[in-house]
């Protein structure tokens, strides 16, 4: 710092700087150079002469921060412009970037909620992503198992709350016909439940618990249109009255055209042995390429495009969630190919890897028609 004052003309040269330091008072000299010689955007020299050696022990720059500077006038100072353009330049740079430095952010500190596609709302503790275990510790309060009764016998099948208010989505092949409902939850209390609507003809049904409790976890429902082939997905229900029934697996195929039964008699064959005693066939009668699987559909029936995994479902997944990584549901399970060559016990029906179901979108974009009666009231 010294040598830049020197080489800005600040301390005169040859006899001049003589006389300021030896005989000359070392403000008037200083004075009377500073309009001409000192660089307008220097501060002002002291206004007293330094004392010997305090340039060489680095007193001259601390006496330029912290004594009085002289009354003469000074032109603007230009270096404060430098500062206040890069604090606008940063400011800019910070809102060009600000999205991904926010995503950063929620990536460092564990935020569960990330961003970048409608399926990516992430209920999975953050720890525990993209795990089975994860999803499953997540997303299994939200899952329920239920049990219709009616004058053809009883029959068990899976729901998922959607609302704390206890709405919950099932298929309408579980509830069809049913003179009384009742729901399990996932901390083993049971209540009654009553039908609010119901579409057959893409067989879901929407129920609501009496007296719910408070405390309910609903779902996430995610975005079908988003998932793709080979993507992961965790499936929970309750298959022969096993209620919270995990399996995995992966999205096999999408849009496919299944066909499912819509009568109330048929329905009700999905009948299950597990606790009950009351045995069945324990599976859903659909077709698929123009062929029939798990028995006679019937003469009424219905066609939607269908989610297709390779998680094991089995009879008591309908009506249950099909999840993906991230916690969030993207199908309700519907219908399951099984290879038993005997329908008349559910012990010989299983999983050989080609399970279905309704799309969520498909669920979304019916549920104000459910919540009014639906499309069968």
């Amino acid at each position: 710092m010294t040598e830049s004052f020197r080489r800005s003309g600040e301390y005169p040269q040859g006899d001049q700087q003589q006389s300021a330091y030896s005989g000359q008072p070392y403000e008037q000299s200083h004075q009377q150079q500073y309009a001409s010689s000192v660089n307008p955007e220097w501060p002002p020299p002291p206004a007293y002469q330094p004392t010997p050696g305090a340039a060489a022990q680095g007193g001259a720059p601390t006496a330029l921060l912290t004594e009085p500077v002289s009354s003469a006038p000074t032109a603007p100072r230009k270096r404060a412009k430098g500062p206040l353009a890069l604090l606008a330049a940063v400011a800019i740079a910070a809102a060009a970037v600000g999205g991904g430095t926010a995503y950063a952010f929620q990536e460092l500190t564990g935020n569960d909620t990330a961003a970048g596609s409608a399926t990516s709302t992430n209920v999975v503790a953050a720890s525990k992503k993209g795990t089975v275990a994860g999803v499953a510790e997540a997303v299994s309060p939200s899952i329920v198992e239920i049990s219709a009764t009616s004058n053809a016998g009883s029959a068990t099948g899976s729901g998922v709350v959607i609302t704390t208010g206890g709405e919950i989505i099932t298929n309408n092949h579980v509830i069809s016909g049913a003179s009384q409902i009742k729901v399990q939850l996932s901390n083993g209390k049971s209540y009654t439940a009553s039908v609010v609507g119901t579409d057959s003809k893409k067989d879901l049904a929407l129920i609501e618990l009496k007296d719910a409790p408070s405390g309910l976890t609903p779902a996430t429902l995610g975005d079908s249109d988003a998932v793709k082939v080979g993507d992961g997905v965790v499936a929970i229900g309750s298959p022969e009255g096993l209620t919270g029934t995990v399996t995995s697996g992966i999205v096999s195929a999408l849009d496919r055209d299944v066909t499912v039964s819509t009568d109330e008699s048929q329905g009700q064959q999905q009948q299950q042995g597990g606790g009950s005693g009351s045995g069945g066939s324990g599976q859903w009668p659909f077709e698929f390429g123009g062929q029939e699987f798990n028995g006679d559909t019937g003469s009424s029936t219905t066609t939607y495009k269908a989610l297709q995994t390779d998680a094991s479902l089995n009879p008591g997944n309908s009506g249950g969630a099909l999840i993906d990584m991230n916690g969030n549901i993207i199908g309700i399970n519907s219908a399951m190919y099984s290879a038993a060559t005997d329908s008349s016990s559910s012990s010989s029906a299983g999983s050989v890897g080609l399970g279905f179901a309704i799309p969520v979108n498909t669920v979304k974009a019916d549920l104000a028609s459910l919540r009014s009666g639906g499309s069968d009231s």
